[in-house]
C-alpha cells in the first residue's frame, strides 16, 4: 500500500494537537462519527483508495492556541500523490495544482513574496501551518479520481465544530473564505470579532470572474495589516 494513501480507519493513527483532542474524541464517540469511520473502513475493504494518509493533519500541526488565519478549502485533492491533510497544500515535489498557483501569484502581487522554488519547497504549506494558519478542508478524506466522493458522510460535522471553537477562542482570527462553498460557514463565525475576508474560488474557472476575482483580491496584505493592528 502507497504511503500516500489511508491505510486505516482507526482514528487513534490520526495523531491531533492536545488542545484538539477532546473535540475528536467527542466527534467519533458519537453516532455521525461512528457511521463515518464504518464508511470509511467499508470502502478501504472494498479496495478503494483513499486520500490523504492523515485526514487530521491540520488539527495535528497547528493547535488550536496557535490559530491566527483559516484558510477554508472544500475536499483533498484527489490524484494519486497530491494530498497531504492540509487545504490546499501539496505533498513535497509535487506539481503545482492551478488553485495552487493562483494562491501564489496573489501572494506575490499583494505583498511581493517571490514564488516557492519548484521542487523544494514546492507547493507544501507545512511552513504555514506551523506558523498559525489552519489549512482545513471542511471533508476531510476523498477517493482517488472522484472530487467529493466523500461529501455529507459526516466529517462536515467535525470541520464546523473546528470552525466554531476557532471563532470562540479568545484570539481574533483572520477567515479566509475563497468560494461559495467555504463563504456558506460565515454564520459560524463572529464578525464582530474576527476578519473574515471572502473572495472567489482560485480555481482557473473562478479566479478572475466577477463578483471578487480571487486575482487582485488583496487578502493577505489585508490580513497582515490587520494582524498588526490587533497587536498594537
Amino acid at each position: 500500500m502507497s504511503a500516500g494513501q489511508l491505510a486505516s480507519s482507526n482514528p487513534a493513527d490520526w495523531p491531533v494537537a492536545p488542545g484538539w483532542q477532546p473535540l475528536v474524541d467527542e466527534f467519533f464517540a458519537g453516532a455521525v462519527g461512528q457511521r463515518l469511520l464504518v464508511f470509511l473502513q467499508e470502502r478501504l475493504d472494498a479496495g478503494a483508495v483513499i486520500f490523504p494518509p492523515r485526514p487530521l493533519r491540520a488539527l495535528e500541526l497547528t493547535p488550536p492556541e496557535a490559530v491566527r488565519v483559516v484558510i477554508l478549502g472544500q475536499d483533498p485533492y484527489h490524484g494519486r500523490g497530491q494530498a497531504e491533510g492540509l487545504a490546499f497544500s501539496v505533498a513535497p515535489g509535487v506539481a503545482l495544482p492551478p488553485s495552487l498557483r493562483n494562491i501564489f501569484k496573489e501572494l506575490q502581487r499583494d505583498l511581493g513574496a517571490p514564488p516557492p522554488a519548484f521542487p523544494d519547497p514546492g507547493g507544501s504549506l507545512v511552513k504555514w501551518a506551523r506558523s498559525g494558519v489552519l489549512l482545513l478542508n471542511t471533508c476531510l478524506t476523498v477517493e482517488e479520481g472522484q472530487p467529493a466522493s466523500h461529501s455529507g458522510r459526516g466529517w462536515e460535522v467535525l470541520t464546523d465544530a473546528v470552525i466554531r471553537h476557532v471563532a470562540n477562542l479568545g484570539q481574533p482570527s483572520v477567515f479566509m473564505l475563497w468560494g461559495s462553498h467555504a463563504q456558506s460557514k460565515r454564520s459560524l463565525i463572529d464578525t464582530s470579532r474576527h476578519k473574515v475576508l471572502m473572495a472567489n474560488h482560485p480555481s482557473p474557472l473562478s479566479a478572475l470572474r466577477p463578483p471578487v476575482p480571487f486575482i487582485g483580491c488583496g487578502h493577505f496584505g489585508e490580513a497582515r495589516a490587520w494582524r498588526e493592528a490587533q497587536r498594537s
